[in-house]
């Protein structure tokens, strides 16, 4: 299926790894042209690296922090007119509702939902001046699956669909589609890692961190792939009735009982 993606600008943030790279190869392998945005400047160059080696196709990259005051503003300078943004950087901290500080709240929300919200309204005024855009905002499946030790997480992904939603009731109507997916647990660096500790806190030993998946759907975690073939389509043209959606893409788990 031509998904109709080559020579669009496609700007990808949080794309060194995870969700994020998985997705900058998708759109490589159809043709973008990417800009690729994270914090670290190695990650990305070596992400760079390789998604011209396999795809013979060069990616810029920008490491910026966008939570830092004036991120986004810095990022839109040099990538001023993307035709796609998919928004995935960003982590927030796991724990109650007592167990994060004050501090821990704030920079989790600064970094993922703030995050989110500054670059959609700077993207968004661009695309819906010039009638065409698309915006993905990649949340997470507790915004659905609400965690009691995962408050902060909880509350923010759950701020980040109205959101979607919000604004994607009407932006079709200026030619830009805003959407979302939700995605499951995800096997990448960071999850992992968050399931060896738990692993070595629940067995001692963080290397049967794999038995603690078996309560999940088909009891394995999701590859980043099938997360990131999901945004492709979504982003393309074949999927231009989808807006003001949030698809889950998480084998059935935020429906679980």
């Amino acid at each position: 299926m031509d998904l109709r993606l080559k020579g669009r600008t496609v700007l990808i943030t949080g794309a060194s790894r995870g969700i994020g790279r998985a997705t900058a190869d998708a759109f490589a392998a159809e043709g973008a042209v990417l800009h690729l945005v994270a914090r670290g400047l190695e990650g990305l160059q070596q992400a760079s690296k390789e998604i011209e080696r396999d795809h013979g196709t060069h990616a810029a990259t920008h490491a910026i922090d966008l939570a830092q005051p004036g991120a986004t503003e810095t990022l839109a300078g040099a990538c001023p007119k993307p035709d796609i943004v998919i928004n995935n950087a960003g982590g927030i901290p796991g724990g109650d509702l007592l167990s994060l500080s004050d501090e821990q709240w704030r920079a989790g929300w600064e970094s993922k939902v703030f995050g989110y919200i500054d670059l959609t309204r700077r993207y968004y005024a661009a695309m819906k001046e010039r009638r065409s855009g698309v915006i993905i905002n990649i949340i997470g499946v507790a915004a659905e699956r609400l965690d009691y030790n995962y408050a902060a997480g909880s509350a923010g992904n759950a701020g980040l669909v109205a959101l979607t939603r919000a604004v994607g009731s009407h932006s079709l109507d200026f030619g830009v589609r805003v959407l979302g997916v939700n995605p499951g647990y995800v096997e990448t660096e960071r999850a992992t890692g968050l399931m060896r500790r738990r692993a070595e806190t629940m067995f001692g030993d963080p290397e049967r961190w794999r038995e603690l998946t078996k309560n999940l759907p088909a009891s394995r975690m999701l590859e980043p792939n099938e997360i990131a073939d999901v945004v492709v389509f979504l982003a393309s043209d074949r999927a231009s009735g989808v807006c003001g959606e949030v698809l889950s893409v998480d084998g059935g788990l935020a429906i679980r009982h």
